[in-house]
């Protein structure tokens, strides 16, 4: 090893630095420095018009983003699906809207996107009288703590052509996978305080229990019954209305609209 090199590296081990993380993060800023392919500009103005509401410098991150996305996180047809440039962009672009705001990382455990042409069928093991068994489901979308994002194309391309129903399969599962950062998925990312903790679950629960008092008595509202299911597919739900129907949401659910603001670190009422 050169001289000078390995001072370098001596005195950064001295001083306690990484040097794996530095030039990841180096690596990363030139993936997102590259300039953007005119054909996928195309690509997300065609397919992905809620991009446009973003403020330019956000559209400019978000690029930034989808390029480091692009390159870490293969993107894998299943059942014969062949993975085009429509598909990828489509998915990284909205996978990436989650990460816009706060600097967490490009989904650390994500090591591949699965897209089929249409739902998939899965198999999930569920206890009935103490006897455990298989039950299968036909799923649009499904995360797992293993690394894999599962996707139907149809409703990825549907989700990312209408922007204003407040439904977005990639949304809803790269929620989760933020969610499931660290382990399994409970309604609860990672926040930075035991305080934060504390206002979250407060919100969290009372906006829960309000949904389940609405379904109960049949009155109509913003959220999806689906969001009634459990806290993980809660956080999931309401994460889909926030980046899809932001003004809605603030303006029916203020104190939840807040604890989203807070977490992404993002304002889409402000976009439109």
């Amino acid at each position: 090893m050169p001289l000078l090199i390995c001072f370098v590296v001596v005195l950064l081990a001295a001083t306690g630095i990484a040097l794996w993380p530095l030039w990841e993060r180096r690596r990363r800023e030139r993936l997102a420095a590259r300039p953007f392919p005119a054909a996928w500009r195309r690509l997300l103005r065609r397919h992905v018009p809620l991009v446009a509401r973003l403020p330019a410098r956000q559209q400019l991150r978000l690029k930034g983003l989808m390029q480091v996305f692009l390159a870490e996180k293969p993107i894998l047809g299943c059942r014969g699906l062949r993975v085009t440039d429509e598909v990828r962009v489509t998915i990284a672009a909205l996978a990436c809207l989650p990460l816009l705001g706060a600097a967490r990382g490009v989904y650390p455990e994500l090591r591949q996107v699965l897209v089929y042409p249409g739902a998939f069928v899965v198999d999930r093991p569920v206890t009935e009288g103490g006897v455990q068994s298989d039950q299968r489901r036909v799923l649009a979308g499904e995360s797992w703590s293993q690394g894999q994002v599962l996707l139907a194309w149809d409703e990825v391309k549907r989700g990312a052509a209408t922007p204003g129903d407040g439904h977005n399969v990639v949304i809803h599962e790269f929620a989760h996978q933020l969610d499931q950062a660290g382990g399994r998925a409970n309604g609860a990312p990672a926040l930075p305080t035991a305080e934060a903790y504390r206002r979250w679950s407060t919100v969290m629960q009372n906006e829960f229990d309000a949904l389940r008092w609405r379904l109960a008595n049949g009155e109509p509202g913003l959220i999806d019954a689906y969001a009634a299911t459990d806290p993980a597919e809660f956080f999931a739900v309401i994460s889909e209305l926030f980046f899809e129907r932001p003004v809605e949401l603030a303006a029916m659910h203020p104190a939840l609209y807040a604890e989203l603001r807070g977490y992404y670190r993002l304002d889409p009422a402000s976009w439109t």
